[in-house]
This record gives C-alpha cells, structure tokens and sequence, in this order.
C-alpha cells in the first residue's frame, strides 16, 4: 500500500513536469526569430499577423519598434496591429456605454446658409429727405409759429410770417401798370410782373395780386415737407436778409441706420441686400429695408465698417438715436454643406467633427470651417454629403480617440462571433502591501486589457477587503474601471498555495491539484 502511495505522486510529479514543459514550448513556439535581427515578434494567435508597433497601455502616445521591458512601468510592451483600436485615431464604443453616454447623431446634409450676419447700429435722418426754407427778400419776422428746434410739422404747415417792404414798390407798379389805357400797356404789365419775380415773389402770390387788386406785403412761410425742425434760425422781430436760413426740417418717412459690420464680414454684406431691423424700444415689430451703401472705412478702434441701411419709418417710429438691432438676409444662391453647430470641437487650432461609422466606430475628423447661422455651420472640407457625425459626447469620444489604447475603458465592440465580453477583468497574484484604501498586487497578464505581468495597486472594494485576505496570500482577483482612469477590486479570495513557476514574461502559472489518494 505504502509503495503504491509512492508511486501514485510520482505520477503526479511527472503530470506536472509535461504540463509544465509543454506551457514552455507553447511560449517559445508564440515566439519567433526576424531573420535579419534576431529580434522576438509577437505573432497575433497563430494568426501570423505582424505587429505595428509595441507601446505600453499606460503611456499610449509612446511607441517602440520592438518588444521589451517597458521605461516606464514593471510591464512588458504590448504589441499594436493593423485595425485595432486606435491605431487609426478611432475608438470603439459598445451599444451600451454610447447610451450611457447619451451620444446622438445627425446627418451631413447640404442646403443654403442663410448669412447669419447681425449687427447693431444706431437710427439717423436720412440725409437725402431734407428741406431747406430761406428768405427770398430782405425783410422783418413778424411772426413766428414753429419756436423750438425737433418740433414736428406737417408738409403745408405755417412756419413765420414775414414783411417784406421791396414787395410795395414791386406790387404798386404792377397794379398803375393794369390801370393805364391804352395799347402799349402789355408790354409795361409784362415787366412789372417779371419785377415781381425779381423781388421774390412766387406765382402763387402774384396771382393772388392779380385777383385781389390789392398790395400784399407780407408772405406766410409753409413747411414744404413732414418732419422735424433740425434746426431753427428764425426769431419773432429779427431783420433776414436774401438768402438767410430760417428753417431746416428733416423728413421722417425714411431713415437711415448705420450698422457696425466687423471688417472679416463685410465681404459678405453687400448693397441691395434684404434687411430686417428690430429695436427693443419697439418690441415687436420688424422694419423692412436694404442696404443703401458699405462705406469705405474701417473704424481703427473697433475693426468694423458702417453699413447704411435704409428703412421705410411706418408712422414715424423710429427716431434718430434709437438702438438697433440689423438682420441681413443671404445673397448666396449655391449649396453647401452643413452640419449641426453643436457637433464641431474647436481646439483654438483645428477643428474637429467625431464621424460615427459602422460597427461602433467613432472617428475625428478634420475639417474647415465656412459661415454659421441659425444654428448651422458650413463644413468646406472634410465631409461628404451623408455622413453620420456625433451631436453630443463628442468630447468624450475625441479625448479617448487621442489617447489611443485606453479605449478599453469604455468597452470594445464585440467582434462578429465571439461570445459577450465580461463586465469585469480577471487576474491572479501575490499581495504585496495592504493600505488604507489600496491594495498592490504582483499580477500575472491580464489579457481582456491587454496587460503583461506587473506590480500596480488597485482601490479596495467599497465594502472592504475579506478578512480571509493578507500581505503574501496569492489571491485570484476580479477588477472593474473607475470614472477617475483608475481600476477597484470587485472581487477576491485567496487561493490554495502551490508550487509556481514564477516568470513576468508569461505570468504566473500554479501546478495541477494533486489527484485524489496521493499524499503531500
């Protein structure tokens, strides 16, 4: 019995001897020799496929031409090949986590962009409704019935009167001359009436001469146009002489608004263009112009040029001074393309849409940016007429696409026949310290993160660490992301002590269990 003891372990020695070589010549045969270096190449699952590059996950934007020992950690390099994540710049993200997320998408569509140019201005008189009223004699105020400046008047409206003494002599020496008989007289009424002319007088008040018989001295002065008296330089009793200005009165059907358009737009406004014009002292209402003129300045102060836009003044409400605000409609007639406003990522140096592919991918894109209205940009390069791009989480999406290798964290795409990946990330090793909220263990590789055997702490589970658990135990282990980059413990328990084989180039390895009747 005893000697059947014996012989049953070593049976089972010898078990774990092969076991043990053939793990070794399955490492050596995963391993082959460039013929021109000697250098070790990973080769992909017995797939033969070559590796682009080794890099370590932890510090991604490093790459090595070769494996080895990374500089940076107790790890061994990882190789990358073509179409994994990351390589290309894209990431890929699971169903799930793109709800979590909350990603939305949209599609390039082309279309007309409106020009989306508004600038504010200020309300003037329209300098080409003027009107002028002077003296056309030498003479006296008598009265005066418009005495304040910006005083509103009606076209016809009576303004002064005035005395005008050169008018006597004029106007009896027409009547004498209709007096005379004789035949001759034509002639001398023709003069008379052409002094008159002469004098100052109008038509009007030379018919009104003709048709009363009577000398008429005195002119009452009208408001030839509607609007406000701009200026004012008229006084009851003052003398006026031939010429002299007495009123100035700016008309109010139009005015003018000189808008402030930034100088890196002002190639878009043009004359003619369809205004619309809204000021908040008139909630409400919208003011239909165009634009009158682009002055030829630029304000070296604020970098704008002045727009005159011309508005029809419906019941006279707007008045010079009032703030505007101008809308300038599109004089663009071609399509291009557009996008959501809210998709475009601007770095200050580049601008970037994420553009969702098939199977989950998520790619940034470069692109070139034209005009932006109502809540659409023009892309001018970059895109296509179709393309699905990302509306929101895009920030997320291109800070992992940057990362390139710690897109794990946000979960892979499962690959076309493969079972579902785990929500966790199992691994076995030796506890080496014990802290307060963190644990550091001496793990063999984790494949489903793509890590080799290294020496890293990890957050202790909220509930705590078993009591089962202590410094030196080989433990097997269960580990979870954190929002923060970081991984927790999700589960752990020791595990039964064994002779191991312990090599970081491959991990750690535990010998078989002892078939049943065999003692220790």
């Amino acid at each position: 019995m005893k000697n059947n003891n014996i012989l049953a372990a070593i049976v089972a020695v010898a078990i774990a001897a092969g076991g043990y070589s053939a793990y070794r010549l399955g490492v050596h045969q995963g391993m082959q020799l460039t013929p021109a270096t000697g250098e070790a190449a990973t080769v992909a699952g017995g797939t033969g496929k070559k590796p682009l590059y080794w890099h370590d996950p932890m510090v991604p934007g490093q790459k090595f031409d070769k494996p080895g020992k990374s500089p940076f950690m107790d790890m061994q390099l990882v190789p990358v090949y073509a179409g994994a994540d990351g390589d290309d710049g894209s990431v890929t993200v699971n169903p799930r986590v793109q709800q979590n997320l909350g990603v939305r998408t949209a599609i390039v569509t082309a279309g007309r962009l409106p020009s989306g140019i508004v600038a504010v201005g200020s309300v003037a008189y329209n300098d080409r409704d003027v009107a002028l009223v002077q003296a056309r004699s030498n003479g006296f105020i008598e009265r005066l019935y418009v005495r304040a400046i910006l005083d509103p008047v009606k076209q016809g409206q009576p303004l002064a009167e005035l005395y005008v003494p050169d008018w006597i002599a004029a106007q009896e020496e027409y009547l004498a001359a209709r007096r005379m008989q004789g035949g001759d007289t034509a002639s001398l009424v023709d003069g008379a009436r052409q002094r008159m002319r002469l004098a100052g007088m109008t038509d009007g008040q030379i018919r009104l001469v003709e048709s009363t018989g009577k000398v008429h001295p005195r002119i009452t002065i009208s408001a030839p146009i509607s609007g406000v008296v701009a200026e004012l330089g008229a006084r009851e009793g003052m003398t006026v002489a031939s010429g002299a200005q007495l009123f100035r009165i700016n008309g109010l059907s139009t005015v003018w608004v000189n808008a402030d358009v930034p100088e890196n737009l002002a190639a878009k406004v043009r004359p003619g263009d369809a205004v619309e014009a809204r000021s908040p002292a008139l909630p409400g209402s919208v003011f239909k112009g165009k634009v009158g003129a682009v002055l030829p300045e630029v304000s070296a102060a604020t970098r704008t040029l002045k727009a005159r836009i011309e508005l029809a003044n419906r019941g006279g409400q707007l008045v010079p001074g009032m703030f505007a605000t101008i809308t300038f409609a599109s004089s663009r007639d071609a399509d291009v393309l557009l996008v959501p406003s809210e998709a475009v990522i601007q770095t200050g140096t580049r601008s970037v849409v994420i553009l969702a592919q098939d199977g989950g991918k998520f790619l940034p894109v470069d692109v070139e940016l034209g005009g932006e209205a109502n809540g659409q940009t023009e892309i001018r390069k970059g895109l296509t007429v179709g393309q699905k791009i990302v509306l929101s989480g895009q920030f997320l999406l291109d800070s992992e696409a940057s990362l390139k290798g710690t897109t794990t964290r946000m979960g892979d795409a499962q690959s076309s026949g493969s079972a579902p990946e785990a929500p966790l990330h199992h691994g076995q090793g030796k506890v080496e310290r014990i802290g307060k909220d963190e644990i550091t263990i001496s793990h063999g590789p984790i494949p489903t993160l793509q890590w080799g055997a290294m020496t890293m702490g990890f957050k202790t589970p909220p509930a705590g660490l078993p009591r089962n658990v202590g410094v030196g135990d080989r433990v097997a282990f269960d580990i979870k992301p954190r929002q923060d980059g970081t991984f927790e413990i999700a589960t752990i328990s020791p595990v039964a002590d064994a002779p191991v084989a312990n090599d970081k180039s491959m991990g750690t390895m535990k010998m078989p269990p002892v078939p049943a009747g065999v003692k220790k």
